[in-house]
């Protein structure tokens, strides 16, 4: 497609950028279907300053946005879509008519692989390991979804996960259980679920040996999800899978939040096919 005075722009805000696999997913999205759209990664260190650019250029659709800017994004929006404001982290801005919106399609990408993997999340247990940034979008998918899944959360960091679990419980009308992620506690928990949602940086490279998780506690009556997706397989789906769980990679949560960035700017529906071919690309 020829760049043109009516090509739509999308970006990427952040900092670091240069690592980022956005511009290759969306950028083959974009070609596939013929749309004069481009998509740029901007590292963004004065972020008051690049949202006064985006209200006063023509041309603009939408935007990732990735760490630091997450939350700090929030105030500089005119509307925060319900659950991303529950969350209190956009990582999607819809330009519309010169009005921006935030989204947060780290959550309904995390559950939409969850749904792809198992199907219903209804009358399903689930254990979430972590009580960071993509746990909480997480947290608040599961708890927001029409499903209404058990969730128990284990986390490192206790006041972290304490003021999760008390937003979780004050915004929403459902319980949650937490605790530390100790073996105990996983032993205890992990019997009864069916499914085990790891949302740590445990097992990320450069630290590719490791998992929250002894081996022993894995079995079959489990789906397991690793957020990581680098690498593609960590050790903990590794393991669960020789302990004949299903696993879900990282990849599926990655490309599902492309896939619903995409249609938010687009209108569309995204050629899921071409995206993932360019991620598993970039992992083979």
């Amino acid at each position: 497609m020829e760049i043109n005075t009516k090509t739509q722009l999308c970006g990427l805000l952040g900092n670091p950028v240069e690592h980022s696999l956005s511009p290759a997913i969306h950028n083959a999205a974009f070609q596939k279907l013929g749309l004069n759209f481009v998509y740029l990664a901007f590292k963004v260190v004065d972020l008051d300053g690049a949202m006064r650019g985006i209200r006063a250029l023509g041309n603009l659709r939408g935007f990732s946005v990735t760490i630091p800017h997450k939350v700090a994004v929030i105030p500089l929006l005119d509307e925060v879509e319900t659950t991303a404001k529950h969350i209190g982290a956009v990582n999607t801005i819809v330009v519309e008519d010169g009005k921006l919106t935030g989204y947060n399609t780290d959550a309904s990408g995390a559950l939409r692989a969850l749904r792809d993997g198992v199907g219903s999340l209804k009358n399903q247990r689930v254990v979430m390991l972590g009580s960071g940034g993509a746990a909480r979008a997480i947290a608040f998918a599961l708890t927001t979804s029409p499903e209404r899944p058990e969730l128990t959360i284990l986390g490192v960091d206790e006041r972290e996960r304490r003021g999760l679990v008390a937003d979780l419980r004050k915004k929403t009308d459902r319980r949650v259980e937490d605790g530390p992620i100790t073996e105990e506690e996983l032993r205890r928990h992990l019997k009864d679920a069916q499914i085990l949602l790891h949302c740590t940086p445990v097992g990320m490279a450069p630290a590719v040996d490791e998992s929250c998780v002894p081996a022993g506690l894995l079995g079959p009556h489990l789906t397991v999800m690793d957020i990581v997706y680098t690498p593609s397989e960590t050790r903990l789906l590794r393991e669960a899978k020789a302990a004949g769980c299903r696993t879900i990679h990282g990849i599926e949560m990655f490309l599902n939040q492309a896939v619903a960035q995409f249609e938010l700017w687009t209108g569309q529906a995204a050629p899921a096919d071409v995206m993932r071919r360019v991620l598993e690309s970039r992992f083979a």
